[in-house]
Parts: structure tokens; sequence; C-alpha cells
């Protein structure tokens, strides 16, 4: 199939729920990508975040390959290897004491939900389930993950919604307005990834730390974007020396096969039990000997690099003509232009670099691995479109 079939067969037959750009992706290597016709692009948005070793990274690869020769499911009500090494190094690498693999970002978000209100009605009884999310944030597509974002527009059409979520403007007298005896947890974004790349205040995130302890509310901190050393640490609330008490993260984890992770750290590790929750391919080996190979790379030396990468980047991105402002932490960055950001990402296409979008900012997610050569041709271009 080429070009002029695989598009319109698309718009045939697959639900159109994508603004899909021009493009269809063949192949590629690392962060360059190529495209059906041969054309070459800096990839800079690795598949929203999840390719975080690029396009065809030889060492997941192998990691993948290796598993899928032996056996490529096991149920979970079997052990298998993969999935005990990949729990262990996670928990090694964070303090959490215990770990529910999922396949995405939102079912890890369902199952922190469930945890956060299983721990209050253990200890508290009925009634205390409610859970303080941020206005602006982004936690899911499934019915319970999109009634906790706090984004009026996501809430189009599906109602009516799951009761137990408030939505507090991102501040502490926001969280305190919201609280009631009610309340069970509070779930943070350290970066609103879908909203703009929008990276919460250290000092506020601590005091809602504070706040949370001193009430005994679980604080939940979404991780699934801007988690596994995208943001120059291996999650982002490590930047602000938080500690919270359930994490969550998928995207770049799986390094392209889908996964995501719920870390419940020392009030919750026996929160779950046998049937309190479940699911057919979470923690599938071949997604978690993948997942494995990716966790294993993300040492200190690499993170220093992703800090020294994105500061690099902002900085150059801060001096282009028409940039209003840069956001973000690490590798993940948001430019505010004065243009629409969708025509400032379909220029950028055609002149051979992908980016993405976040509301009415371009938003990049490159590979933690991008060349400094290849930075400064993406920069190129970028300077090219926005101050044109």
């Amino acid at each position: 199939m080429d070009r002029s079939q695989i598009i319109p067969d698309d718009k045939k037959f697959i639900a159109n729920t994508y603004a899909r750009f021009d493009i269809v992706v063949k192949e590629g290597h690392g962060s360059k990508i190529v495209d059906s016709e041969g054309k070459e692009y800096i990839d800079c948005a690795t598949g929203i975040g999840v390719n975080i070793f690029g396009v065809n990274d030889t060492v997941w690869k192998d990691a993948v390959t290796a598993q899928i020769d032996k056996v490529q499911h096991v149920c979970n009500l079997y052990y298998s290897e993969p999935q005990v090494e990949l729990a262990e190094l996670l928990c090694e690498k964070t303090g959490a004491k215990k770990v529910f693999f999922g396949n995405s970002g939102a079912e890890a978000n369902e199952c922190a939900i469930k945890v956060a209100r299983k721990y209050s009605y253990d200890k508290y009884g009925s009634g205390r389930h409610e859970i303080i999310t941020l206005k602006n944030s982004f936690h899911g597509r499934t019915i319970a993950t999109l009634t906790a974002t706090g984004q009026n527009e996501f809430h189009k059409y599906f109602g009516p919604f799951l009761e137990g979520f408030r939505y507090a403007e991102p501040n502490l007298n926001g969280i305190i307005s919201e609280y009631s005896e009610k309340t069970c947890a509070v779930m943070i974004e350290v970066i609103q990834g879908e909203s703009g790349v929008n990276a919460l205040d250290g000092e506020f995130l601590r005091k809602v730390e504070r706040f949370c302890k001193e009430r005994d509310i679980l604080l939940i901190c979404d991780e699934v974007q801007c988690g596994n050393g995208r943001t120059g640490y291996m999650y982002a609330y490590e930047a602000h020396g938080l500690h919270p008490d359930i994490v969550t993260t998928a995207k770049g984890l799986g390094g392209g096969l889908p996964i995501g992770a719920c870390m419940l750290f020392d009030k919750c590790e026996r929160t779950l039990s046998f049937g309190d929750h479940g699911t057919t391919f979470g923690g599938n080996p071949v997604a978690c000997a993948g997942a494995v190979s990716i966790v294993k790379r993300i040492d200190k030396d690499l993170l220093l690099e992703v800090q020294g990468k994105g500061a690099y980047l902002k900085k150059n991105i801060s001096m282009i003509k028409n940039v209003k402002g840069v956001s973000g932490m690490g590798l993940m960055i948001g430019i505010e232009t004065d243009r629409p950001a969708r025509e400032i990402a379909e220029k950028c296409l055609q002149r051979g670099l992908i980016v993405l979008t976040a509301h009415n900012k371009v938003r990049l997610l490159p590979p933690l691995n991008i060349t400094k050569s290849e930075m400064d041709e993406a920069l190129g271009i970028l300077k090219e479109v926005i101050s044109q």
C-alpha cells in the first residue's frame, strides 16, 4: 500500500478520532523518521513521549525479540520473570513497595483511584472517597480518568460522570477550598503536559504534600508523560523533593509497547488484595522485557545529559523571534508564540521536523538520546518557521 491508498482507507475504515498530520510513517532509526515517500524528518514527538530512545532502538528491540522467542503472553494467574524484574527495578529506583501493571496511563490512573478509595475505606469506612484534581489536568480517556481530568472541553458529550471528583485551582487555597471530610486523595501532574506543558511550582507542590500528610490524604503523582527520565529526573516529582503515596506512569516506560504502572508506596502497599483489581494483558512479558531494557539505561549520567539538553534547547528557543515563552523541564518543552500552534506544527512538518501541540503551545518531546547536531537542525527549522 502507498500513501494514495493508506490515507483514504484510513478515513474510510478507522474511527475519525484523530486530527492526523499529512504523513504516513514508514520506518526510522533513532531521532530520524522516514515517510512513505522517502522524506526524512527529525522526530521531536516520539509518539507522544513513547519512543524514549528513538525509533528502532537496538537494545530495546533485542530485549523484545528475545522474549518473543520464549513466550508472548502469560496470564496473571502465573509468575513471569520479566514482570518481576521490572517491578523490582521500579521499586529500587523510586522506593515504592509494590507495583501494579496495566496497559496504559489511563489504566494506571484507574488503579490509583481505586487504591486511594480502598485505602480510605479500609481505614475510615464509607463516605471518604473524593479525589481533588487540578484544573487544566489530564488523566486519561476512560470515564473515571476523564472525570478526574480538570478540563471542561473533555467533558462534552460523555455525561453523566462519576461522582467523587473536585477540581481545584493550582494553588494551596484552591486545594483547601475543595477539601472536605470526604477527601481521600489529591491527584496532580508535576508538569501538565496536555494543557500546555505547565510546570507546577515546587513550593506549591511541597505545601500540598504537607497538607495531605497532616490529614492522612494520599498524594498521587501522575507521571504518565513526564516520567521515565523525560524531565532529567527518573520521575518529575523528585525535582521538588516530594514523597508521594502513589505514582503512575506509562508512555516512555514501554519504549513502544503498551504498558502502564501504578507504584504503591508505604501507606498503601497492602491496600490491594486478591480480587480487588486485575487485568488480562497488564504485565505482558514482552512489554515488560522491553521496559526493563529502558529502565536499566536511565541512570544518573543520562539524567544529567537530559537536563543539559533541555537547558540548551530552552535557551536557544527563547531567543527566536516571536517566541513569547518557553515552559517545561528537561526534554519536555512547551513553546508559546503569537501564532496558532497547529499552523507552526504543519509548517515544521513541511520542512522535516515533527513536533506536537498542546493547547496554544508547540510541544517538544524528543528522544532522550537525541544528538546535538539533531537538536541544532531542529532549532534551525523552528527558527525559520516561528520567526517568519
